[in-house]
């Protein structure tokens, strides 16, 4: 946290008190690069107002940054009405749980005990340049899997390169960088050679199809499919790959 404060001493009590083992860091956000690999979950309490504090931001970009280099899991603990400020300013945030103060500790207790449970699932990693459509699938596909997502290649071949996934969702059309662009980026780099490459399009027809499939990806989903398809289609498609 930014702060010791009462509030975060009754959470580390309610978390402790349900066997869980807690260190609590407060303004030593350098310390947390070297707990990385014996933390399953950094919990992260806002302070109120972050939304717009460029200080408290740029800690929070470092925390961020190296917990998900690390590709460990974060639960953010802040103001409703800062998330979507937040968002805004980093999108790359909606790819961990948020939980809203004040904390209920009801509540706290089911989203570490989620948070953790997330951590062990297959990685999807969704790229498209649509924030909205993203945010869907990852709503559709997050009881099941641990959902990240990205807005663009460059963005996905950056993100890879430090946390692997499981599979790949990726937009067929998209500026700058295109999904065949990105597609065949990954192909040619040793870390990402092998994950497999799931291409999202809205062309459905048989012309379309076949230009997709000429990439020989490891599959494609219309974007206008629906929730149980696509959780069904994901679902053989990572059995087939773990045989």
């Amino acid at each position: 946290m930014y702060k010791y404060s009462v509030i975060v001493k009754g959470i580390e009590r309610r978390l402790t008190d349900c066997g869980y083992q807690v260190t609590i860091l407060a303004e030593t956000f350098e310390k947390i690069k070297s707990m990385t690999a014996t933390t399953s979950l950094f919990i992260v309490y806002l302070p109120g107002g972050i939304a717009e504090d460029a200080v408290n931001l740029n800690h929070l970009t470092h925390i961020h940054d190296t917990v998900w280099e690390s590709g460990r899991n974060m639960l953010l603990i802040g103001e409703k009405k800062d998330r979507t400020g937040l968002m805004k300013k980093h999108p790359h945030l909606e790819n961990f749980a948020w939980l809203d103060r004040p904390v209920k500790m009801d509540e706290l207790q089911l989203a570490v005990e989620a948070a953790i449970e997330s951590g062990s699932k297959k990685k999807i990693l969704i790229v498209d340049d649509d924030p909205s459509y993203a945010k869907m699938v990852r709503e559709w596909i997050r009881d099941e899997y641990q959902p990240f997502s990205v807005t663009g290649g460059m963005n996905a071949i950056s993100f890879l390169l430090k946390t692997p996934v499981d599979l790949i969702l990726l937009d067929y059309e998209m500026p700058v960088v295109d999904g065949p662009q990105v597609f065949q980026m990954l192909r040619q780099e040793p870390a990402t050679r092998d994950i497999p490459v799931v291409f999202l399009t809205g062309v459905g027809t048989r012309e379309g199809v076949e230009r997709v499939m000429a990439l020989k990806p490891d599959g494609y989903i219309l974007k206008s499919t629906t929730k149980e398809k696509l959780l069904g289609y994901l679902g053989e498609k990572l059995r087939r790959n773990a045989d």
